[in-house]
């Protein structure tokens, strides 16, 4: 097989290649720089690099495997890292330039796939402190979608969401407090997993501040693949307890699965829940349970809840200037109430959020996490969509001028793209997502497979069944 056609092969299948001496290591770099330079003018997906030493590190491996001596799960594979991961010689910037202009060390989850043999070569972009649906900043610029450059890729994790979908790289580590790694995934048409809270160390992730050691709530670090064995190996790399990365696909037979479509205060496109609901159909035809549910939790509880601990962990990362003024606004302003869990006024509440305030929150989500224990009883998986609409347009207006506007005409606050994620973050759970399939205008949508708490290797082989047997990556056109 041609050097460059193998980069559209999964990473388990280039490892083959490398194992089996069709490819070098040397070479399987070379490949992927060539992609890279062929689709970032369109994308500008990778917006940092350090080639030197990658190729060293290739030459290295390729050398090891003539000797016979034994290497790791990755031996070889080039991949790239989202650029919230500090990177010896790439430091984490979040879209900041004054990030970028300091030294570091490899971040946890970047030094386990070092020694695992990955050969990473680059960061893919991000927008500012990881804290938007859309993928731009004045560093490094937009990040576009492979599937219609004229729409987003998503955010926080965009650039990741990009490469992967265009073959520039097999294997991407992201993150995920608000979506950052579903999100990007559903508009992009690749797989990813929000590990359970925990699995994964966040040491070397920016936010926080360089050089926390903070273990910041609700935000998980994750990988994003092409294919659902490929979640499974880089996940069982990553992590900080063992995970089999070879465990066989669920068996559709008996599996029980709570189709979740609507709740208050959740918008839904027509054409992502036709998608989702073909999906399920599927998953009944091959022997799955498949029933409807109603919300799993109070959705209002939820919610609520969940925009009040984002708030107060994101609140760190906000400049001083401003939260003077949201405090201000908060005690001067009237802000006594909010119209909602997504509007400004409910930002600028769980900003200011005193300790009792995030305290009854979280007493809140521990209700609810009780609550879904209940409901694991009755299901294996909860399956929902990942995101209310597909990939939109690009938009950079200021946040609150800004809405998503819904293919039957309607429109959510732009906001409301926090509500399909809120469930799997705000509880700690696990959550796969797969790609399902196309809207009629052509754009992929994902869906979410969230599990109980530690049940990642559960929602996992689900996955890989769906994609060895149901749908599975579909490259952009």
């Amino acid at each position: 097989m041609p050097r460059r056609d193998l980069l559209d092969l999964d990473a388990t299948a280039q490892l083959a290649a490398l194992a089996a001496k069709q490819v070098s290591a040397v070479e399987l770099l070379k490949a992927a720089l060539a992609r890279h330079e062929e689709t970032h003018t369109a994308l500008n997906a990778i917006v940092a690099a350090d080639l030197p030493r990658a190729m060293e590190r290739a030459t290295a491996i390729d050398e090891r495997r003539v000797k016979g001596e034994p290497l790791g799960l990755l031996a070889g594979l080039p991949m790239t890292v989202k650029d919230v991961f500090d990177v010896a010689g790439m430091p984490a910037s979040a879209g900041l330039a004054s990030l970028r202009r300091r030294t570091s060390t490899d971040a946890t989850v970047v030094v386990h796939a070092r020694q695992a043999g990955a050969v990473v070569w680059g960061k893919s972009n991000v927008p500012v402190m990881a804290a938007d649906f859309q993928t731009y900043n004045a560093l490094y610029g937009t990040t576009n979608n492979p599937w219609d450059v004229a729409r987003t890729s998503g955010g926080s994790s965009g650039g990741a969401a990009a490469a992967v979908a265009a073959r520039v790289t097999a294997l991407e580590i992201g993150a995920d407090i608000g979506g950052s790694l579903r999100g990007p995934a559903s508009f992009c048409g690749v797989f990813t997993h929000k590990p359970t809270w925990g699995l994964v160390s966040q040491y070397g992730h920016v936010p926080p501040r360089p050089g926390s050691w903070s273990e910041r709530d609700l935000n998980v670090v994750g990988p994003m693949a092409r294919s659902a064995r490929d979640l499974r190996l880089l996940l069982s790399v990553i992590e900080d307890g063992p995970m089999a990365p070879r465990a066989p696909a669920a068996n559709f037979a008996g599996l029980r699965v709570g189709l979740w479509l609507e709740a208050p205060g959740f918008p839904l496109d027509p054409q992502v829940r036709a998608v989702v609901e073909a999906l399920a159909k599927d998953l009944a035809a091959a022997g799955a349970v498949v029933e409807p549910i109603a919300s799993p939790v109070e959705a209002e509880a939820l919610l609520e809840a969940y925009v009040t601990l984002l708030g107060s962990t994101l609140a760190e990362d906000m400049p001083e200037k401003l939260l003077r003024r949201m405090r201000w606004a908060r005690a001067f302003g009237g802000l006594t109430r909010s119209p909602g869990p997504f509007s400004r006024l409910a930002t600028v509440r769980a900003m200011t959020a005193t300790h009792l305030e995030w305290i009854a929150a979280d007493a809140v989500r521990m209700r609810l996490r009780h609550a879904m224990e209940g409901v694991f009883e009755r299901f294996d998986v909860i399956l929902a969509p990942a995101m209310p609409v597909a990939a939109f347009p690009h938009d950079h207006r200021k946040r609150w001028s800004r809405k998503l506007v819904l293919s039957d005409g309607s429109t959510a606050p732009y906001q409301a793209m926090l509500a399909w994620m809120a469930l799997a973050t705000a509880c700690h759970l696990p959550a796969t997502v797969v790609p399902a399939g196309l809207t009629a205008a052509g754009l992929p949508v994902g869906v979410q497979l969230i599990g109980p708490r530690g049940g990642d290797s559960k929602t996992l082989a689900v996955a890989q069944a769906i994609d060895e047997n149901i749908r599975g990556f579909v490259a952009p056109p």
